[in-house]
């Protein structure tokens, strides 16, 4: 039996289309669709148990696999199969997951996995773009609660008009590329780079990409109401206690109130909530604490929210006794660590990280091998978040979601600032030693500075910050520089960074309903300000780039040598690269322009010496001597016939010098004007037509002797040729035929 499928198609304007479908895969999930763009087919499929978890939080999981079947490419490694996913695919799991999570409801606390795949992949769609729209619809064709349809999607810019889900190839040519996470009346989340644009350009791309989202909503819909809308299931509310609810609320409010109001630091914050808290525990017996602690707590958390929230919004005062508009101190300081390459720390408040720069060839450059992308990446960073930093001890398992996603965040904000000449590889890697909020902004920070110390030439200095927002419908407050707990309690996180003329990065995650995007342009102006706040004190640490790299760094120089001598520089197996490598202490790599085809070799040597010698090497190899020129030659070699010499300046290059090219006199013996070791002056004639060999004379280059007469040229007059050589074969053929006429004679007798 063929299933019935249901189907709706969103026009994108320029004859692109989307489309959604159900029916057809996947039946026993709880919800099930395909979409597609062009070729490109992504299965998303929702299950939620009915049976409740035990956990006290949601235990909702994001998956988003790209298969290599579905872009017709086998997967690496030894047992050809995929396995973990990819720093991309997690990415994409993180941007889907941030516009979900907060929709379902606060009290649902069953087991959910939503789980995207990539089918078919098509050069020209970018399948991330489309992995919420999946995420949604599969979820509208279930029954388990949602508050209301989402989308997202990537907006560019292309010579300054906005394109919605750009294929990768556009992308190059674009200023912006972000992907916007929203709801019909709400957007929820921004992520992506940009270069250097201003805050009113980025939020006209987001109203651009929302509008286009607001169709794709009306799609899904669509599609739930003719596929039939279940109706939601019914799962076990949270119990609520009015009466314990304002025993809590009584004690604890205006006490929280009061440590919020005091300023203190998180340590000792912290430590004061905790004792009320224990006030507030000791109200109750130990009865009600074994039947309500767990309510209890609850409704202390929220009180503590509410204090908090409203100190801001009436007194404009902040947990650490900051305005709202006000930056934490800063202290920052470069060249830390004495044997890495570049280093520095920026401490921010209660937030700090140290970030460390490697410089290397292209060799070290980070592989990307996801079905959909392949390619190499000259600038990455690497962001550590141990658990010392924020005073916990638990185990470290692997690099964390967190860890890929804050890290991928400075990488951009940072990328985009590399020279297009930069020579190096380029790594990062930050270590947060201490965090109170927004440790992937002191990232940016530690990093620039630490580039910066190790002599890379970057085009601006990158600075960044943490907004965040309280409202309540009414009033609101815009925060620069937030704390964990603001983040924690407030509506919005919104990272942004950027140079002294624009943004070039940012993240935003908003939990109010419906934000205005005056409260938004808002928060990106503020944001400026503490930006240029922070960059100040970064080049107050260090100005400029230094001019060279340090002692104990490498130093990378690039020559470009013809095609026809890479053999010749690597040699039979490798064995004169190998050999060079060893003596020199350099590391050499030689790649191959697809373009020119020549060979781009790469020096990278700590000691100039060793440079050097590499950089003889090369001009030995391809040196070519210019016919008519004057070259300092050596003897390496004597011959009967000649002097074997190489040039100096090209060791390894050998030429023949002739004994008749030696002087104008008649020459017996080379050794009478020529002695191994010698060092003499010769000129290149280039390719002796006749001897198909390269032709150099010292004889040129001296003055003739008076009276000095050449040997008449050969008469090449064929008849008077003929005759010579007639002689002398005649003299051979008589000495012939005389052998002959006696042997004949003798037999005849």
């Amino acid at each position: 039996m063929i299933p019935q499928t249901f189907k709706e198609v969103i026009d994108l304007g320029d004859g692109r289309e989307i489309s959604i479908e159900t029916g057809k895969l996947a039946k026993q999930a709880h919800g099930s669709v395909v979409v597609q763009m062009g070729n490109a087919m992504l299965l998303c499929t929702v299950v939620s148990s009915y049976k409740e978890s035990t956990m006290d939080f949601f235990p909702l999981t994001v998956d988003y696999r790209e298969k290599f079947a579905a872009a017709g490419r086998y997967p690496g490694g030894f047992f050809k199969r995929e396995a973990r996913p990819s720093d991309g695919e997690v990415l994409t799991m993180r941007i889907v997951d941030r516009v979900l999570r907060p929709l379902f409801p606060s009290d649902y606390r069953t087991e959910t996995q939503v789980m995207i795949q990539l089918m078919s992949h098509d050069e020209e769609v970018m399948p991330d773009a489309l992995a919420g729209l999946a995420a949604s619809a599969a979820i509208q064709l279930s029954d388990i609660p949602f508050e209301t349809a989402i989308s997202e999607a990537r907006v560019a810019r292309i010579d300054g008009e906005f394109v919605i889900n750009p294929s990768r190839s556009q992308l190059q040519d674009s200023d912006i590329d972000m992907i916007i996470g929203a709801s019909s009346d709400s957007v929820m989340m921004v992520e992506g780079e940009m270069k250097e644009i201003s805050e009113e350009e980025m939020a006209e791309a987001i109203q651009f990409a929302h509008e286009h989202i607001k169709k794709q909503i009306d799609a899904q819909l669509r599609l739930a109401e003719a596929f039939g809308k279940k109706p939601v299931r019914e799962y076990a509310t949270a119990e609520e206690k009015e009466d314990i609810e304002k025993k809590v609320r009584d004690a604890a409010y205006d006490k929280i109130y009061e440590i919020a109001k005091g300023g203190h630091g998180k340590k000792e914050r912290s430590e004061a909530f905790y004792a009320v808290k224990d006030e507030v525990l000791a109200l109750f017996s130990e009865e009600e604490l074994e039947e309500n602690e767990k309510l209890i707590k609850k409704y202390y958390s929220k009180t503590e929210k509410e204090a908090v929230r409203e100190l801001t919004l009436a007194e404009g005062i902040r947990l650490d006794g900051r305005k709202t508009d006000e930056i934490r101190p800063i202290w920052c300081e470069t060249d830390y660590l004495p044997s890495v390459h570049g280093s520095a720390i920026f401490t921010r408040g209660e937030t700090q990280a140290l970030a460390t720069v490697t410089l290397g060839t292209s060799r070290e450059a980070n592989t990307i091998d996801m079905p959909t992308h392949q390619g190499e990446e000259t600038f990455y960073l690497h962001y550590n978040f141990p658990p010392f930093c924020t005073g916990e001890a638990y185990p470290i398992r692997g690099t964390s979601r967190r860890e890929i996603g804050h890290g991928n965040l400075a990488q951009r904000a940072l990328k985009g600032m590399i020279p297009e000449n930069n020579p190096y590889t380029v790594r990062i890697v930050s270590e947060v030693l201490e965090s109170n909020g927004s440790s992937s902004m002191a990232t940016v920070c530690a990093g620039t500075m630490a580039m910066m110390d190790a002599g890379v030439k970057m085009k601006k200095p990158v600075s960044g910050i943490a907004m965040g927002l309280i409202s309540d419908g009414e009033r609101h407050a815009v925060l620069s520089d937030i704390l964990g707990d603001e983040d924690h309690l407030g509506d919005m996180d919104f990272k942004v960074t950027g140079t002294a003329d624009g943004i070039t990065a940012c993240q935003m995650d908003i939990k109010v309903k419906g934000l205005p995007y005056e409260i938004l342009v808002k928060a990106l102006k503020q944001a400026r300000a503490g930006r240029l706040h922070i960059l100040e004190k970064l080049t107050d640490t260090i100005a400029e780039p230094n001019e060279n790299v340090k002692a104990h760094a490498p130093k990378i120089i690039t020559r470009r040598i013809p095609n026809e001598f890479i053999g010749a520089l690597i040699g039979p197996g490798g064995k004169v690269i190998q050999e060079l490598q060893k003596t020199t202490g350099c590391e050499i790599v030689i790649n191959e322009d697809p373009v020119t085809e020549e060979g781009i070799v790469e020096i990278l040597g700590t000691k100039q010496e060793g440079i050097d010698k590499v950089l003889a090497k090369i001009d030995s190899i391809t040196f070519k001597p210019e016919k008519g020129s004057v070259y300092e030659v050596k003897v390496i070699k004597v011959l009967d016939f000649g002097a074997v010499v190489e040039y100096v300046d090209a060791p390894g290059n050998e030429v023949l010098l002739h004994i008749s090219e030696l002087a104008w006199e008649r020459t017996d013996n080379v050794t009478d004007i020529l002695n191994i070791g010698d060092v003499i002056d010769v000129k290149y004639f280039g390719v002796d037509p006749k001897t198909r060999k390269e032709k150099v004379s010292r004889k040129a280059l001296l003055e003739k002797p008076e009276g000095y007469q050449a040997r008449p040229p050969r008469d090449n007059d064929r008849n008077d040729r003929g005759r010579d050589n007639r002689g002398s074969r005649d003299n051979r053929g008589r000495d012939d035929r005389r052998g002959r006429d006696n042997k004949d004679r003798r037999n005849n007798d």
